[in-house]
């Protein structure tokens, strides 16, 4: 369709009292008999077109007539002011261009289940709350990496297919690399370590896989992760680059995403109270708070979303959980040199129920004592020996932290479930589409 000018919705504004054609969807539509109201949708936002019966040319209003619930079109006419549009604009329609009329589209306006939504999740990507869901989680990538970037950090990119585990857990998928065995990775970090002690400061951000027959509202089979490694950098420094880091991102969401977070009724105090510093708590001290709550653990036991989520209704921001035993954390984690049966670690817990979205450690630099590691958790050795080549040869002080995306995107979004946080969610019994 001729038009002078070719917008989208986003930049319709920049336009108002001039024609302009937008390539769109119609979300819906109402009309009055004599006017028609079409809310078009582009990818980029929502507008309203108007067509007054007495003002359209008959084939624009039989056009418009025959349009249905996600229907593809060319639309024409002329930007004008309308306060009371979320934008502040609207479309004067002149010009209707078809090109698909969608029939039976699957998803209306009705409740419809879980089940349901998720086997039409390639539809249900276009519902509104869906929409504002993607476009935070991609400011959230796009500030996590600035974060990086400015801060001299360089991404380095560890493999996906691994000979053996990062923690030395059974959850891993197997498969045949030809001859040979190997493992959808679980984790970089062990690579990133390798990395460190090449650039100094290096973050990976790539897909992670757990073979977990978990259900719960917290996981996903397959999900990103954002591990930093930083070589010369102690467990304490560590925790100030991670409280920073959150801090940030949080702070980018409020300041770029505000329609997107108001689409989801978000409570956008809760999220402006995320500043450092974060409160730290110990392992011994959170089992404290524990006990005073009723929910009794023994010490050396880990927590379950239920002791994390009592934990974080004591703050108002993220807390650190810090130095847990040694014998439930990971084996690279490095003993605390005053207490050794506790390691220089933390959980960042997020508040309102949402759990850890970071665990972190200094790592062993000791390669005596990372041999002995192995040996303790029945790790082959020779599967490991290059990551023992790093305490080998030119050994530091070292520390680095892992983010999980979906459950950080959850989080900050307000979501009940993970599975609205990334565009096809991997889950126990979900593999299509």
């Amino acid at each position: 369709m001729a038009s002078e000018t070719r917008t989208d919705i986003a930049g319709a504004g920049a336009h108002a009292g001039k024609a302009v054609t937008i390539g769109c969807w119609l979300a819906r539509k109402r009309s009055s008999g004599k006017i028609q109201f079409l809310q078009l949708r582009d990818g980029t936002g929502f507008i309203q077109g108007v067509l007054a019966k007495d003002e359209a040319a008959p084939d624009v209003w039989e056009a418009a007539g025959k349009l249905t619930q996600e229907s593809s079109l060319y639309v024409t006419g002329v930007v004008r002011e309308e306060p009371r549009s979320p934008s502040g604009f609207e479309i004067a329609v002149t010009g209707i261009d078809i090109l698909q009329i969608a029939k039976d589209y699957p998803i209306t306006p009705k409740e419809h289940g879980v089940d349901f939504l998720m086997d039409h999740r390639h539809l249900w990507l276009r519902a509104p709350r869906q929409r504002a869901i993607l476009r935070i989680r991609a400011e959230i990538i796009a500030a996590v990496q600035r974060f990086f970037d400015e801060r001299g950090f360089t991404r380095v990119d560890p493999p996906i297919l691994t000979p053996s585990a990062a923690e030395g857990t059974t959850n891993l998928f197997h498969t045949k690399y030809f001859d040979e065995d190997a493992y959808l990775t679980q984790s970089g970090q062990l690579y990133m370590e390798a990395a460190a002690m090449a650039l100094g400061k290096v973050y990976s951000f790539g897909p992670t896989f757990r073979a977990e027959k978990s259900k719960t509202r917290r996981h996903l089979i397959e999900f990103w992760m954002i591990e930093p490694e930083m070589a010369f950098v102690e467990h304490e420094e560590s925790l100030r680059v991670e409280e920073q880091f959150v801090s940030y991102v949080v702070a980018q969401v409020l300041e770029r995403c505000r329609p997107e977070l108001a689409t989801l009724g978000r409570d956008v105090a809760a999220l402006e109270r995320v500043k450092p510093p974060f409160p730290r708590i110990s392992y011994d001290e959170a089992i404290g708070l524990l006990k005073e709550a009723g929910m009794e653990l023994p010490w050396g036991e880990d927590f379950g979303a239920p002791h994390e989520t009592a934990i974080a209704e004591k703050f108002d921001r993220p807390v650190f959980i810090t130095r847990y035993p040694t014998a439930i954390k990971a084996f690279y984690m490095k003993p605390d040199p005053e207490r050794p049966e506790v390691v220089l670690c933390a959980d960042l817990i997020a508040p309102e129920g949402y759990g850890e979205i970071i665990g972190g450690s200094q790592r062993i630099d000791d390669p005596g004592l990372l041999e002995a590691r192995f040996a303790e958790h029945t790790l082959p050795k020779e599967a490991y020996e290059w990551y023992l080549d790093l305490r080998r040869y030119g050994s530091v002080p070292h520390s680095g932290f892992g983010l999980g995306l979906e459950r950080t995107v959850a989080w900050i979004c307000g979501l009940d479930h993970v599975r609205e946080t990334i565009p096809f969610p991997r889950m126990l019994y979900r593999l299509y589409p």
